[in-house]
Parts: structure tokens; C-alpha cells; sequence
């Protein structure tokens, strides 16, 4: 009886067993251990960055809007590198346009257009997500520098800039709660709505979702015109907030964006991620990025940093992995047959 007792208690799993299922289970899993290493790091070097709420709220939401609209397409395995260049565009028409009720309309439906005008290129014409939004990058960016005249533009309306930056509920500013807001919009869109829960179906299997009867091109434009709006929206924000708009706006925010929903779980070829796992990227890239703006480390190290972070979650994906281990035998069983007895 005692040692059955002993082989029950040595069956039981232990706290760290349970911790990596939980990493191989969860595609947050990656994010939460890198949140909590990164907080963790924080404490002891950079402490100033969980009392310095607006600054590091601020950025989290910056880098977390544009992610969530990138996320809606990584869902269905396709690419959108298109927005930088539209959340930069955006921002300038904010700026050139004088009637800000007139000007965010504008800036907003821009988004929407960048996003159909993708989206049909790559579902209709055939082209490769990265390709096509490749190009919009350099098109939209070429726009945003003839708009503004390769100079930036200040807001016409400086006291509405000044009030969107002021605090409304606690250390909150309209920007983190409009990233809040669109964080639960498109949780709910891609867990509750069926058109939503669709993107995982034409990402793990478009050829399947077309048998099934699913409108994939349909899919792929919906995904398109959010990512689309969603980098027009932070453009806005971002312009209202400085009450400033530069044409180059965007170029720091496309990595850290992309590092921040592969962090969270997110698959490149579709079919498995999770909103809630972009959330906590961007929570650490953010928060990572406000170590370094306060410890004085220069744009182009940060962009190498946060570069081998990405790196480091793509090879350490459980997905990946496995493809490289299959790869790995099948081509040491290759060289044993070949090899002479």
C-alpha cells in the first residue's frame, strides 16, 4: 500500500512539467515567458518604466494597434507589409487637411481603400501577399512624402492635439482606450463571429475551406480592409497625439508590430494564433521599447534587438521545430542509405 502511494505521488507532475505544457499548449505561451522575463528585467534595471504610465501605456498601444490589424491577416496566412506606409499617410492627411471632421474621415477610409485595393491583388489577381503589399509600402509611402512636402506638417488644430493627449479615466488617454477597444472588437470578431472564426479556417487549410463552402476571397478582403483601417486609425492617433505628422512615421513600428503578434503565438502560414497573444507581445515589446527610449539606446539598436527577438521566437516555435526536426532525419536517413555497409 505504501508503495502505491509513492507511485501515485511520483506521477504527479511538478510545477515546471506543467509550465512547459502549458507553453506548448497555449500559443500565448512564448508571450507570457517573455513578458515576465522582460518584467522582471525591468525591475532591477529600468523601474521608472512601470511608474511612467502614459509613456509606456502610450507605446504599447501604438505598437498593439497596428499588430491587431496585422493579425487578422497572419490568421489566414498571408502578409501585410503595407502598413507603416498607411498609418504614415494617414497621418499626413490628418495633418494637411484642416477640418479635422472632414480629415479623420478621410485618413480613416484611406485605410479601408489600401486594404481592398491589397486584398484584391491577392485574392483576385493571384499575387503573393508579399508582393503586392510590398509594393503598397513604397506606393503609399511616395504619397505620404508628396503630401507632405518631405517635411512634417503640423496639426491645423493644436488645442484638440493637446486635449487627445490629456489623461480621461486615471493615466488613461483616448488612445490607449481606443486601443482597448479595438483590442475587444476583434477578439470577439474572430472568436464569436462566424465570419471571423473563418480566418483560422482558411489559414490552416484554404483549399479545404474552399470545399467546405466558405467565400475565401471574402475572407481575405475582410481581413485586408481591418488591417488596412486599423494602421489608418494609429496614424491618426499617432498625429493627434504629437499634433505633428512626419511622412516617415512609420518605420519604426512595422517590426516591432510583426515581433509583437509572432511573440504572441501567432502562425506566418495560418491557421493558429490568438488576439489575446498579440496583446501581451505588444505589452512586452512595448514596455521593452520604453526601457530603451528612457536608458538612451539609439533607434537602430533597438530595431536590432527587438530583430533577434523575432528571430529567436520564430525558431523556437513548436511548429517549426518539429518541421526541423523531420527535415533533419529524413535527411540523415537519406545519407545512411546512400552511405556503402
Amino acid at each position: 500500500m505504501t508503495q502505491t502511494m509513492e507511485l501515485g505521488n511520483l506521477q504527479k507532475p511538478g510545477v515546471g512539467p506543467k509550465l512547459m505544457a502549458f507553453v506548448r499548449r497555449r500559443t500565448e505561451g512564448r508571450a507570457v515567458v517573455l513578458l515576465a522575463v522582460i518584467s522582471v528585467v525591468i525591475v532591477f534595471y529600468q523601474p521608472l518604466v512601470f511608474t511612467a504610465f502614459p509613456v509606456t501605456l502610450g507605446r504599447i498601444a501604438l505598437i498593439g494597434l497596428v499588430a491587431l490589424g496585422l493579425t487578422a491577416v497572419i490568421l489566414m496566412g498571408e502578409l501585410d507589409l503595407s502598413v507603416a506606409s498607411t498609418l504614415a499617410a494617414s497621418g499626413v492627411i490628418v495633418a494637411v487637411i484642416p477640418d479635422l471632421r472632414i480629415a479623420i474621415p478621410v485618413a480613416l477610409l484611406t485605410g479601408v481603400v489600401v486594404g481592398l485595393i491589397n486584398a484584391f491583388f491577392i485574392a483576385v489577381v493571384g499575387i503573393a501577399s508579399f508582393i503586392a503589399t510590398l509594393g503598397m509600402l513604397f506606393g503609399l509611402s511616395g504619397l505620404a512624402f508628396v503630401l507632405s512636402g518631405e517635411q512634417p506638417v503640423n496639426l491645423q488644430n493644436q488645442d484638440f492635439g493637446i486635449m487627445f493627449s490629456q489623461p480621461v479615466i486615471g493615466p488613461l488617454t483616448p488612445r490607449i482606450l481606443i486601443f482597448l477597444l479595438v483590442f475587444i472588437a476583434i477578439q470577439l470578431f474572430v472568436t464569436r463571429v462566424k465570419a471571423g472564426r473563418e480566418f483560422f479556417a482558411v489559414g490552416g487549410n484554404r483549399q479545404a475551406a474552399y470545399d467546405s463552402g466558405i467565400p475565401v476571397k471574402r475572407r481575405i478582403f475582410t481581413g485586408f480592409m481591418i488591417s488596412g483601417f486599423v494602421a489608418s486609425l494609429a496614424g491618426v492617433i499617432y498625429t493627434l497625439t504629437l499634433t505633428t505628422a512626419t511622412p516617415d512615421a512609420g518605420s519604426n513600428v512595422l517590426l516591432a508590430s510583426f515581433a509583437a503578434a509572432i511573440i504572441g503565438g501567432n502562425y506566418l502560414k495560418g491557421g493558429k494564433g490568438s488576439i489575446v497573444g498579440t496583446l501581451l507581445g505588444a505589452t512586452a515589446l512595448g514596455m521593452l521599447q520604453t526601457t530603451f527610449l528612457m536608458s538612451g539606446i539609439q533607434v537602430p539598436v533597438q530595431n536590432t534587438l527587438i530583430g533577434a527577438i523575432l528571430l529567436l521566437a520564430v525558431i523556437t516555435d513548436p511548429t517549426s521545430l518539429r518541421a526541423l526536426v523531420e527535415k533533419l532525419r529524413s535527411s540523415f536517413s537519406k545519407r545512411a542509405k546512400v552511405a556503402p555497409s
